[in-house]
């Protein structure tokens, strides 16, 4: 082998090396992220399924006791609401299902279930007739049955839980392998470079300089120094082709790191929604319960208020956190966003009371419909009422006004604003209050406004903000039209 042929193979082997290097960094990449999506779209996703499903059934559980108590029918209502809501969400749970194991723990569940509801019906009946007693015996029959159907659902979910644990498991492996690949391809970059550097020095610059040195030839000393300049850029190319692998070795770990952060961001929430959503429920459950019974003086009544909503803003943290790192999947389906808002103020109607709140409603005409999931919807319209609610502070109106546009990016849409008379927001904060983690409340998660954006943003649509101190804050959502209007 020739000179120029020892030059050419080793040239040859660093480029290969470098090429073959990208390319398996890149293929490994892929290969990390569609484990992350597996998580994703299978695993994280049926995990909120049920735990939509347990809310579900958690909720039902205290309205027979609150109707027992006052008489309220809203309460039962309400019921049936989260009824209806527990049997979609089991018939999803039910579609979700990986295997024979789950498949058979949800028909449990819908089993358990129907009995639950049976006995609950009687309970109800037995109160509605005037026979308490009887009807707090049976009561208790119905608890000891809700707390089985509870056990089955963290089951459920405990399934899921172990394959976001398995697939997080095979990602860290699948990342050292990148990462001992990476290191061994660029050991060997630095072998054949000083074997290049050294067939350079040695073989080549050596004999040039001799040659240069031996003649006084203007013909002679013009070649080599022709012959030098172009190995120069040779070089040089090089070099500038082992700057940009690295850079994109670089973000190539970047990349890495941030699939690792979500990873174990998602393997935090579900650790968090089992170990302390439940214990919450039953200490909501029992403070209500004491409230109901008890006899406190103003002093002692205090504490319990104090003590009540403390354990409310903390559950609220751990639902806008679950709901920020685990985004749900949409079910998109025709919907008139009008219903939506109705829908959302008749579920409010007893906080908006508790705020001194009116509600105004301004409709132009009919919105033509979109393309959207009705019950994420309602999450940011309840998100910006509550919000209008709390800037307001002691009461105050809430105004929202509905009409159909025609945007110059998304044709004809949809509007909805909702404007509150509170003291607004100062200029030199407005442009963040849609920042996750950012909130001026010293008991506020910062997530809230966020969560409403990426929602909007998810159906295609956009929320914007704008205020004016003293006089009130706006929220305007835009959705795009997909037909006429109704």
């Amino acid at each position: 082998m020739n000179l120029r042929q020892r030059i050419y193979a080793t040239l040859a082997g660093v480029m290969g090396i470098t090429l073959f290097g990208g390319l398996v960094m890149v293929w490994y990449t892929y290969r990390v992220e569609s484990v992350i999506v597996d998580i994703i779209d299978k695993n994280f996703t049926a995990l909120q399924k049920a735990e939509s499903l347990e809310n579900a059934i958690i909720n039902q559980k205290g309205f027979v006791s609150y109707y027992y108590m006052d008489g309220d029918p809203d309460w039962l209502t309400q019921l049936n609401e989260y009824r209806q809501l527990f049997s979609t969400r089991l018939e999803e749970v039910r579609q979700s299902a990986q295997n024979r194991q789950q498949a058979e723990t949800i028909e449990r569940i819908g089993f358990l279930y129907n009995q639950y509801v049976a006995l609950k019906d009687q309970v109800i009946a037995l109160y509605q007739t005037g026979k308490r007693n009887t009807g707090t015996e049976l009561h208790r029959t119905v608890r000891n049955k809700f707390s089985t159907i509870l056990d089955l659902c963290e089951k459920y979910k405990e399934m899921h839980i172990q394959s976001v644990r398995s697939a997080q498991h095979l990602m860290n492996a699948r990342t050292t392998e990148l990462r001992i690949f990476a290191g061994a391809a660029i050991a060997a970059n630095i072998v054949l470079a000083f074997i290049l550097a050294f067939i350079m020095i040695v073989k080549v610059l050596n004999p040039i300089t001799r040659l240069q040195q031996s003649t006084a030839q203007d013909k002679l000393a013009a070649k080599p120094e022709n012959v030098v300049d172009a190995l120069g850029r040779s070089v040089e190319g090089l070099m500038q082709s082992v700057d940009q692998t690295q850079s994109e070795l670089a973000r190539s770990r970047e990349h890495l790191l941030q699939v690792e952060k979500m990873a174990m961001v998602g393997k935090l929430a579900a650790g968090m929604a089992h170990s302390i959503r439940n214990p919450f429920t039953s200490v909501k459950m029992r403070l209500f319960s004491l409230g109901r019974t008890l006899n406190l003086n103003a002093a002692q009544k205090e504490d319990f208020d104090v003590i009540s909503g403390e354990i409310r803003h903390i559950d609220t943290i751990v639902q806008n956190f679950l709901e920020f790192s685990r985004p749900p999947k949409l079910v998109m389906q025709s919907v008139n966003p009008s219903s939506v808002v109705d829908n959302t103020l008749k579920l409010l109607t007893q906080r908006l009371k508790s705020y001194n709140v009116n509600v105004q409603i301004v409709r132009a005409g009919k919105l033509p419909v979109v393309s959207a999931d009705p019950e994420q919807l309602k999450e940011v319209f309840v998100n910006l009422f509550i919000n209008a609610c709390e800037a307001m502070g002691k009461g105050g109106t809430i105004t929202v006004h509905e009409d159909e546009h025609h945007d110059k990016a998304l044709q004809k849409v949809a509007q909805i604003r909702i404007s509150d008379d509170g003291p607004g927001i100062p200029s030199t904060i407005i442009d963040r209050v849609l920042e996750p983690f950012f909130t001026t409340k010293e008991e506020g998660t910062g997530l809230g406004l966020s969560i409403a954006s990426r929602i909007i943003e998810e159906h295609g649509g956009r929320i914007e903000v704008s205020s004016v101190e003293y006089q009130g804050t706006t929220f305007t959502i835009t959705l795009p039209a997909i037909g006429d209007t109704p």
